[in-house]
Formats: structure tokens, C-alpha cells, sequence
């Protein structure tokens, strides 16, 4: 074990038996530590349900490619925690995170503190001690109470697409989850708002006009549409023409169209070329990524396609099947859906995006923070909605079912359901996350 990954064991146990979403905890430890929050970068902040991690790839890319030092911090990690946190461009290397993590430890001592905020903080420190011209920031869990949302004054804030999600922290209706995204908001910042359900716009309009904070809109400040094969983006500056983004998916146009009103309110140096580099060079692990090398693409039938996702809930799935009718639409096979779940998530609402368009489920466990869907109870629920399905006892398991089907035609695989399950199957392949 790393010294870091002891550090992060020990604080997990500081833990609040009960967790009540609030500042006061991160903003006590940010003062005994010396207040980095207040001495970082110009922040892009960024909420929402679907799509954060692929904004800030998009932002990260575009800025970058202007030749500008950019800090990054995301979660959940996937291979390891040193992902959350980047540094000018690279992951935090183990002895910096160690002694970030440590101080913080010293300092916060026994108290109540759940891991998010303590690591937030740390981060915090991290960042304020490298020089970097922009911080892009996700939050974790909301927005309003969510550790990242010390910062006072954000150069903008942008809330993606909003679904159901941790209804037992943020509500259980799209209104009230949209009214905890929209706690980033902050005066005179402009805030861009995604693509959206009708019910969450009206929530993020009028919160943002109670915060002060001027408006962005997709779909009536900024446009988007494919033609030709090429990206137009349009607002009141202006037509762009580009080049459809790395990052596969319909869904990911609006996501890159999301970071490109954001830069074009905020860094005006930001200009068509660095737009155009930016959406050819974003790389986002496990948001259909294409595993054409490794051994998890050696167990699949030669010609196969694989594709990784952390997709796991109701719109994720949605978007996951419309990426997958599109790839049928351009190269038609037989669709298997590799799929496993956590029990706090809605894995009916899931499947049944899939119903009529993958030819096969097939089952099997996540190992995570929650106890697993049983792989038979969720073949059970496939064949309930209709469809085809097998349960396994892991993903190489899962694989060798399909190998042994014998498709006329090599089968396109995708394996999603839940981050942790991915994090396995890149674990599995011999993935390097850098």
C-alpha cells in the first residue's frame, strides 16, 4: 500500500456516522490550513447530473491547446485517487499528495469530516501552491452544500444536463435537484446553462437571476447542430464550424457546446483554432471509450467493438441508447449490453433503454461503496422488460458468453452501469489513466 493510500484509509474512518450536507466543516479546515481557497486561479465551476467530467475535458482541452496552465479537479476516480487532482496539465505525484493529505489530517485531527471535504481541501492546497491560469472545479454531490462551493467568485459557473440522481441527498423530483445544482451560482459570474429538461431550466433561470448572475442558455443564446459531419455552433458572436468532438456520443455535442459558451463568456483569447483542437484532443476515460487494445479486447471475438461506460441512471441509459442506435444506424451488429449495478441505483430505468435494441444482457456484480444487484436478479429484470439475458460472475465471464454465441457478425459489447464496474474493466485490461 502507497503512503497516500494509508492516509486516505485513515480518513474514510473520520467519517460522520450521519452526513448533513454543509460548508462549515470544509471551511473550518481551509482556515486552520492558511485559506487556499483564496489564493487560486480564475475557476470554472461546474454541476449537474450527466456530463460534468466530459465538460471539463472539453475546457481543459480547448485551454490548453492556448497554451494555458490548467489546474483540474473531478471525482470519482477510476484506477487511482491521484485522477481527482491535476496540476498544470499532469496527476499530482504521490509525495506531494501525501504531504497535502497529511496536513490536512494533522490539522483537522479527530473530528468529524467526510472524506470529499478533507480531500477538497487538500486539494485546495495543492492547487494554490502551483502556478496555473485557470482551476476547472466539478462538484461532488449538488452544488449548494457541496465542498467545492467555498469559492466566492467564480469566473463562471455551468450546470450540464440534470436527471434523477442521489435522491436521498438532493430530492426526488428534477425541481428540487436543479435548485441544489443552482446553489453555484454567484453574483455577476455568468452562468451557462446546459441542455435541459424544461422543469430544471425554469429552476436554474429564476435561481440564477435571484443570484445575480448573467445567463447563458442552450438553445436560445447558443446553438448547435451537425451538418455535414462537421459541428456548427452558433450564438451572438457568431457561427463556428467544427469538427464533431473526439468524445463519442450525440450527447457530447452538447457537452462540448456547454464548454465553448462558457469560454466564450469568460477568456476571449480563446479563439476558433483552440475551440477546433480542443474537441479533436479531450480524452474522458469510461465515457464511451473504445477498448481496442488490452486484454479485455483480446477476450472478445476478433472484429468485435467494446465500449466503456460509467453510465448509471435513467438518463445516462438514455443516452447510452441513443449512442448505441447511432453506431447501429452507421455499421449495423448485434448489440450486447455487459451490464452491473449498485443497489442504490435504479437499474430498471436502465434496462429498459436497451429494450428492443440490445440483442442480449448479460449480468454480473460490482464490487464498491454499496452492495451489488445480483446478477440474476437483474437477468430476471431484462426478461421481465423482453429482452434476452444471462447472468456471470464477472466480466471475463460475461465475455466468454458472448464469445461462445457465435454472431454472424461480430458484436458490438457494451459494459456500463456503474463507474466502479468500469474502474474493474480498466483494471482488467491493463489501462493507464495519465
Amino acid at each position: 500500500m502507497d503512503q497516500h493510500d494509508a492516509i486516505l484509509s485513515r480518513l474514510l474512518d473520520l467519517h460522520p456516522k450521519k452526513i448533513d450536507l454543509s460548508l462549515g466543516r470544509t471551511e473550518r479546515l481551509l482556515a486552520e490550513v492558511g485559506d487556499p481557497d483564496k489564493r487560486l486561479p480564475p475557476i470554472i465551476h461546474v454541476a449537474g447530473t450527466n456530463g460534468k467530467g466530459s465538460t471539463l475535458a472539453f475546457l481543459r482541452a480547448m485551454l490548453e491547446s492556448s497554451g494555458a496552465r490548467v489546474h483540474v479537479y473531478t471525482s470519482p476516480h477510476l484506477l487511482r485517487f491521484n485522477e481527482r487532482i491535476r496540476l498544470a496539465g499532469k496527476l499530482v505525484d504521490d509525495e506531494r499528495l501525501s504531504r497535502a493529505l497529511e496536513t490536512c489530517e494533522r490539522a483537522n485531527g479527530a473530528r468529524p469530516i467526510t472524506f470529499f471535504e478533507i480531500t477538497t481541501v487538500a486539494a485546495f492546497s495543492l492547487f494554490a501552491e502551483e502556478p496555473a491560469d485557470w482551476l476547472l472545479l466539478e462538484t461532488g454531490l449538488g452544488g449548494r452544500y457541496d465542498s467545492t462551493n467555498v469559492i466566492q467568485s467564480p469566473k463562471a459557473t455551468v450546470i450540464t444536463s440534470i436527471s434523477l440522481d442521489h435522491p436521498e441527498f438532493l430530492g426526488d423530483t428534477i425541481e428540487k435537484i436543479a435548485f441544489e445544482k443552482a446553489g453555484i451560482f454567484k453574483r455577476g459570474a455568468p452562468a451557462i446553462i446546459g441542455f435541459q429538461q424544461d422543469a430544471a431550466r425554469a429552476v436554474l433561470e429564476r435561481e440564477a437571476r435571484r443570484a445575480g448572475a448573467p445567463l447563458t442558455i442552450a438553445g436560445e443564446d447558443f446553438h448547435i447542430r451537425e451538418e455535414n459531419g462537421r459541428l456548427v455552433y452558433e450564438d451572438e458572436r457568431g457561427l463556428l464550424d467544427l469538427p464533431l468532438p473526439r468524445l463519442a456520443g450525440r450527447h457530447q455535442q452538447a457537452n462540448a457546446a456547454g464548454a465553448i459558451a462558457a469560454l466564450r463568456a469568460v477568456a476571449p483569447d480563446i479563439g476558433a483554432e483552440h475551440i477546433e483542437a480542443g474537441l479533436s484532443r479531450a480524452e474522458w476515460p469510461a465515457r464511451l471509450q473504445r477498448l481496442s487494445r488490452g486484454r479485455v479486447a483480446d477476450l472478445v471475438p476478433p472484429g468485435s467493438e467494446v465500449w466503456l461506460d460509467g453510465g448509471h441512471n435513467d438518463d445516462g441509459g438514455r443516452v447510452l441508447a441513443e449512442a448505441m442506435a447511432e453506431f447501429e444506424e452507421k455499421s449495423a451488429r448485434p448489440l450486447v449490453f455487459v451490464c452491473g449495478a449498485q443497489t442504490t441505483k435504479d437499474i430498471r430505468a436502465l434496462l429498459r433503454h436497451f429494450a428492443g435494441l440490445a440483442r442480449e444482457i448479460v449480468a454480473v456484480p460490482v464490487e464498491g461503496e454499496h452492495k451489488s444487484w445480483a446478477p440474476d436478479e437483474v437477468a430476471a429484470l431484462a426478461r421481465a422488460e423482453g429482452m434476452r439475458a444471462a447472468a456471470a460472475d464477472g466480466v471475463e465471464e460475461a465475455l466468454a458468453i458472448v464469445a461462445s454465441r457465435n454472431y454472424a457478425t461480430p458484436p458490438r459489447i457494451l459494459i456500463a452501469g456503474s463507474l466502479y464496474l468500469a474502474a474493474g474493466v480498466l483494471a482488467l485490461n491493463g489501462s493507464v489513466i495519465e
